[in-house]
């Protein structure tokens, strides 16, 4: 059995000044995947550039201080690819490792919400990593995508489903492709585990009191192909961590698993 957390850490520079250890080891999860750490290794404190108990991969983005991804796990785990199949990653958006029997693939999805050519570039990448998602929901070993998608998938995903139908993130194409990716056999394993209802939300607007009055929208995800969901012990979403130390929530999902050969 094994605990994995998943968290979009806004800037990990920052969340480490803002009680990101603490918020770690109240959750105590086996795998931890970071999104957006924004930080090259050398430029953070020392004892977080390789983790004292942790196998530590970073992915960063090639833009000193913009998106990036790390892949932590008490186990070794061994880098299987970075970025889609077939293309280099200058972003830092997919890191792709196997830890034992179990494969992790840790996702930050573009977001498309500053200009128009940043939605496209969001779209195509989209579409790009659908045949991917699709064949490793197809594998017989046990894979789990995780990570910020920078979609709210259905009207429960978002507080205000109404005013927001045309922003970024919530327009009706990136919600049927989120509904594709289920259909190739990925579960939403938070909502599965939970039901259906509101939230829990995993992100929040800086405006307009949305953290203080829990207007969200859950955009962080655990995916799971049927060997990995069918496993799935409990979900557990940190709302005060998502206050305090980012605008995001991490999400703890248990998985009765391993995590080691033999």
């Amino acid at each position: 059995m094994f605990k994995l957390t998943t968290w979009n850490v806004n800037g990990l520079r920052a969340a480490l000044r803002k009680g990101f250890p603490g918020f770690i080891g109240r959750h105590g999860p086996d795998v931890l995947l970071l999104q957006e750490v924004r930080a090259l290794p050398e430029q953070l404190p020392k004892p977080w550039r390789g983790p004292e108990g942790w196998y530590t991969t970073w992915h960063p983005a090639e833009k000193k201080g913009y998106s990036g991804v790390a892949t932590l796990t008490r186990a070794p785990h061994q880098v299987l690819g970075r970025g889609l199949p077939g293309e280099s990653d200058p972003e830092g958006r997919v890191l792709h490792v196997s830890v034992g029997p179990v494969q992790l693939v840790n996702i930050y999805l573009p977001s498309g919400s500053s200009r128009p050519e940043r939605q496209a570039f969001k779209e195509a990448w989209m579409e790009r990593f659908l045949p991917w998602a699709a064949e490793l929901a197809a594998r017989p070993e046990p894979v789990i995508l995780c990570g910020d998608l920078n979609i709210a998938h259905t009207e429960d995903d978002i507080w205000n489903p109404t005013s927001n139908k045309g922003s970024s993130g919530f327009l009706p194409h990136e919600r049927a492709w989120f509904s594709r990716l289920l259909q190739v056999g990925l579960v939403d394993v938070q909502r599965a585990h939970t039901g259906p209802g509101k939230g829990p939300y995993t992100w929040w607007s800086n405006r307009g009191q949305a953290r203080a009055k829990d207007r969200g929208w859950r955009i962080d995800y655990v995916l799971g192909n049927a060997a990995a969901s069918s496993a799935v012990r409990d979900v557990v979403v940190d709302r005060e961590a998502g206050i305090t130390a980012s605008d995001h929530a991490p999400v703890t999902v248990t998985f009765d698993l391993p995590i080691h050969n033999g």
